[in-house]
C-alpha cells in the first residue's frame, strides 16, 4: 500500500508531502489544477521514463520519495528484492526515490540503494496499478491473463507443471540416449579395437608412479652402488663394528656395578648397539630398494613408456585409463543393448506425456468452467456502467502442441464486443478511453482480490458519464477497496467522490509570476463545500450543498 508521496520541483508543485490511507481516497479539483501532475509524479517513481520537462521551471531537478508497505515474506516482490540484493528491514517500510535533472539524466534508488529504471518498473508493477485513459498494463496485458482466471477459479495448475517437467526429463533422457547409442555405434570399430589393447595392456590404477618409482630407485641404486657397498662392508666379518660393541658391552656389564659412571656408559654402548643394529637394517633395505639390475631397469621403463604412449593416445592422464577401460566397456555394452534401453525410455516418455496431457486437459475444462463463471460476474456489472450493449468474454483455446508449456496447453485472453453482433476482439483494439476504463472496473470487481498491484489507481473512470451510471462506478470503487485493496480515483463524479474514505483537494494558486499547486486532506465540511463545487460548478449553492449532504449520507 502507497503509505506516502513526497514531491519537490515537479512541474508546478515546489513542494508537496501526502500521507494515504487504505480504502478508497478520491482526488478533486478543477480542470488543469494539476491532478495529472501527482500520477506523472508518482509514475516517475514507479520506473516511467524520465521526461526533463517535469522538472519546475528555475529548479535544476526533480525529486520523488514514495513510501509503500513492507513487502510480505516469500511474496513475488519480496523474492525480486531479494533476487536483486536489496536489502529490506523487518518492519520498515519500502522507500523509493527517483529525481530527474533539468538538463537530461535520472537516477533511482530502493531503499537508498541505486535501482536501474528496468528494474523499477518490475518492482513498481508490483505496487501500484494505474488504470487511465491510455494504460497498456495490467489487465490489458494478455500475458497476465491465464494467471489471473486460474487465481479466480482456483485452477490448481501445479501437477500440470509437474506432469511437464517429468515428460521434458524423460524426452531429454531419450534424446540423450539416441545420440549416445547413434554416437557409439558410428565409433563402434574404434571402441572394439581400443578395448582390445587396452585388455591386452591391462593399465592398473597407481601404476605409472609405481613404475616411476622403481625407475627412480634403480638410477639411483646405479649411481650409488659402490658407496653403499663399502659402508656395508662395516658391518660384515665376525669382527665387524656391531661384534666389537656387543663384545665391549659384555665386559662393561661384569663391571658396572663398581662405579656410576661404568653404569652410564653401559647405558650409552647398549643405546649404540641397538642403533647400529637399525642402521644396518636400513642400510639393507635400501640395498635391496636400489638394486641395479640392467634387464629390470629395461622391463620397467619399457612398461612405463608404453603406459603414458597409451595414455597420450586416448587423451587421458595415465590412471585414467583403467577407467577408461571401463567406460569402453559400458559404451560397447550399451550398443549391444541399445534396442531394449530405448524401448524403455520411449515406453517413459509416453507414459509420461500421456499423463502431462490427462493433467493439462483436467487444467483446461478447469478453465473453462472458471472463464464461464468470470464471464457471467462481468456481464452482471456491465449493465449499471452503462455497457449494457456490450459483451464480454474470457477466450480459452487450444494452443498449437510446439506451445504447451508447463502451465497447460491453453491461450487465455479476454475479449469484448461493444455491439450487437460485433466480432469479440481484445479490449484495446476496440473499447474507447471510458469504455476501456468502466470495463477495467467491471473485471476488477469480477476478480476481488486476484491479481495485480497493492495500490491501485483509475484516473477519469468517469469521464463522459454523471447520474446513475456515476453512482455504479462509485459503488463499485468502494465495494473493490473494501476488498483490502487501496484505490485512488482521480474523478470529476461528485457521486463517486462521495463514496471516498479520504478526499485529496487539489488546488492551483498564483503568486505574481510564480502558479502553484497544493492537495489538501479535506474534512467533513470541507468534502461537502467541494461536492457542492462539483454539482453546481463555479458558485455554490444552497441547493447544491443540500444535494451534496444527502450524497455524503447515503455512502
Amino acid at each position: 500500500m502507497l503509505n506516502g508521496l513526497s514531491i519537490r520541483d515537479i512541474v508546478l508543485i515546489e513542494a508537496l508531502d501526502l500521507d494515504f490511507a487504505g480504502g478508497l481516497g478520491v482526488l478533486t479539483g478543477e480542470t488543469g489544477a494539476g491532478k495529472s501532475i501527482l500520477l506523472d509524479s508518482l509514475g516517475l517513481a514507479l520506473g516511467v521514463r524520465a521526461d526533463s520537462g517535469l522538472v519546475r521551471t528555475g529548479s535544476d531537478r526533480a525529486q520523488v520519495t514514495a513510501s509503500f508497505d513492507t513487502p510480505k515474506a516469500g511474496s513475488p516482490l519480496a523474492l525480486l528484492l531479494d533476487e536483486n540484493d536489496i536489502e529490506q528491514g523487518i518492519g520498515e517500510p519500502l522507500i523509493i526515490r527517483r529525481s530527474v535533472k533539468a538538463d537530461g539524466g535520472s537516477k533511482a534508488f530502493v531503499n537508498d540503494q541505486p535501482c536501474s529504471a528496468a528494474l523499477l518498473r518490475e518492482i513498481g508493477a508490483h505496487l501500484v496499478e494505474i488504470h487511465g485513459q491510455h494504460d497498456d498494463r495490467g489487465l490489458l496485458n494478455p500475458k497476465g491473463h491465464k494467471a489471473l482466471l486460474d487465481a479466480f477459479g482456483r485452477c490448481d495448475a501445479d501437477e500440470t507443471a509437474a506432469a511437464y517437467a517429468a515428460w521434458q526429463d524423460a524426452r531429454q533422457a531419450l534424446e540423450a540416449a539416441r545420440e549416445g547409442i547413434e554416437n557409439a555405434a558410428r565409433d563402434r570399430e574404434y571402441l572394439e579395437h581400443a578395448l582390445e589393447e587396452l585388455q591386452k595392456f591391462a593399465p592398473q590404477e597407481g601404476e605409472e608412479e609405481e613404475l616411476a618409482k622403481a625407475r627412480s630407485d634403480m638410477q639411483k641404486g646405479e649411481r650409488i652402488a659402490d658407496d653403499l657397498t663399502a659402508v656395508l662392508g662395516a658391518f660384515d666379518g665376525s669382527n665387524n663394528g656391531i661384534a666389537l660393541l656387543r663384545s665391549a658391552a659384555r665386559r662393561l656389564d661384569r663391571m658396572a656395578a663398581e662405579h656410576p659412571l661404568l653404569a652410564e656408559a653401559l647405558t650409552a654402548l647398549d643405546r649404540a648397539v641397538i642403533e647400529a643394529s637399525e642402521a644396518e637394517d636400513k642400510l639393507n633395505a635400501a640395498r635391496d630398494a636400489l638394486t641395479f639390475d640392467p634387464q629390470r631397469l629395461d622391463t620397467v621403463e619399457e612398461r612405463l613408456f608404453e603406459l603414458r604412449a597409451l595414455a597420450r593416445k586416448h587423451n587421458v592422464a595415465p590412471d585414467r585409463l583403467h577407467a577408461l577401460r571401463g567406460e569402453i566397456s559400458a559404451k560397447l555394452a550399451a550398443i549391444e543393448e541399445g534396442d531394449a534401453g530405448l524401448a524403455r525410455l520411449e515406453a517413459a516418455v509416453k507414459e509420461t506425456e500421456a499423463a502431462y496431457r490427462n493433467a493439462a486437459a483436467e487444467l483446461s475444462s478447469a478453465r473453462k468452467a472458471a472463464a464461464a463463471k468470470l464471464d457471467t460476474r462481468v456481464k452482471a456489472e456491465l449493465a449499471p456502467l452503462k455497457l449494457d450493449a456490450a459483451k464480454f468474454q474470457t477466450l480459452v483455446e487450444a494452443l498449437p502442441e510446439e506451445r504447451w508449456g508447463a502451465d497447460g496447453i491453453d491461450r487465455v485472453e479476454y475479449m469484448i464486443a461493444t455491439n450487437p453482433g460485433a466480432p469479440f476482439a481484445p479490449l484495446t483494439k476496440i473499447a474507447s478511453g471510458g469504455e476501456l476504463s468502466r470495463f477495467i472496473l467491471a473485471l476488477k470487481v469480477a476478480l476481488a482480490e486476484e491479481g495485480g498491484g497493492e495500490t491501485i489507481i483509475f484516473d477519469e473512470i468517469d469521464r463522459g458519464v454523471g447520474g446513475a451510471v456515476a453512482s455504479a462506478i462509485g459503488e463499485r470503487l468502494a465495494r473493490l477497496a473494501g476488498n483490502g485493496k487501496q484505490l485512488l480515483a482521480v474523478t470529476h463524479s461528485p457521486q463517486v467522490a462521495a463514496k471516498g474514505e479520504n478526499h485529496y483537494f487539489i488546488a492551483k494558486s498564483n503568486e505574481g509570476t510564480v502558479t502553484r499547486t497544493d492537495v489538501t486532506l479535506l474534512d467533513g465540511d470541507g468534502r461537502r463545500q467541494e461536492i457542492a463545487r462539483m454539482l453546481s460548478g463555479t458558485k455554490v449553492t444552497d441547493e447544491a450543498r443540500a444535494q451534496a449532504e444527502r450524497l455524503l449520507e447515503a455512502v
